[in-house]
């Protein structure tokens, strides 16, 4: 009897550990794909998202397309991470999820990344909250493109949260009303612990875990390029 129980537990642990190290290796490659994305659309400055928004923007969360997410019982679903800006730079990311009708996370078979910018402290509490909607809890519209946002575009600029997509090379404003954003709060147990939450975590508390640096990175060099402007 004690044996079988010895042998039943051992499983059980293996399967907890094989579970986490699945989890955190997920977050990893989440982490850098949005570090991939993101370079990817700042590196076309008049078709990416203008400076001065950049500049002045809470935080940015990235979802970058994975056809494994795109569809859920006729929905729509992605994964990505967020950062806030703290005292001392960008935040550790912390894991989110989107999901909605509306999002359109996947055109004609291709894979499509999201990037929203958190532009007032509102918006920043709604994505510390366990979840939130879209146009509901917090106002989004689809934001401009371009070396600077123009000047007609002052709708666009007083939303709290602007949006974007990229599908098939093609970086636009896009609209997600209705979708709802809410914490992985899977993922961020795999990164950082049970013990940490995610008000630690985009309030800076918790140190840049070395697999999010590149993250992290990609951008302080762009948000600091776009204050010089």
């Amino acid at each position: 009897m004690f044996k079988r129980l010895l042998v039943v537990t051992t499983l059980v642990l293996l399967v907890t550990l094989t579970a986490v190290a699945s989890d955190r290796e997920d977050d990893v490659n989440r982490t850098q794909k949005a570090a991939q994305v993101f370079k990817e659309i700042m590196n076309t400055p008049d078709q990416a998202i203008p400076s001065d928004l950049l500049g002045s923007a809470k935080c940015i969360a990235i979802i970058p397309g994975d056809k494994k997410f795109a569809f859920v019982f006729g929905g729509s679903y992605g994964r990505g991470v967020a950062s806030c800006r703290t005292g001392h730079g960008w935040s550790a990311p912390m894991f989110v999820a989107i999901d909605g009708g509306s999002v359109g996370y996947q055109i004609g078979g291709s894979s499509t990344d999201l990037v929203m910018l958190f532009m007032n402290d509102h918006a920043l509490q709604s994505l510390l909250g366990d979840k939130f909607k879209l146009g509901g809890d917090a106002s989004v519209a689809a934001g401009p493109v371009g070396r600077s946002a123009a000047a007609g575009t002052d709708l666009k600029l007083n939303a709290e949260i602007l949006s974007y997509s990229r599908s098939k090379g093609v970086f636009a404003g896009v609209s997600l009303d209705g979708s709802v954003v809410q914490a992985d709060k899977s993922g961020d147990a795999a990164m950082y612990g049970h013990d940490v939450d995610r008000h630690e975590i985009l309030g800076g508390k918790v140190p840049v875990p070395g697999s999010a640096e590149v993250l992290v990175h990609e951008l302080r060099g762009y948000t600091r390029k776009a204050k010089a402007e």
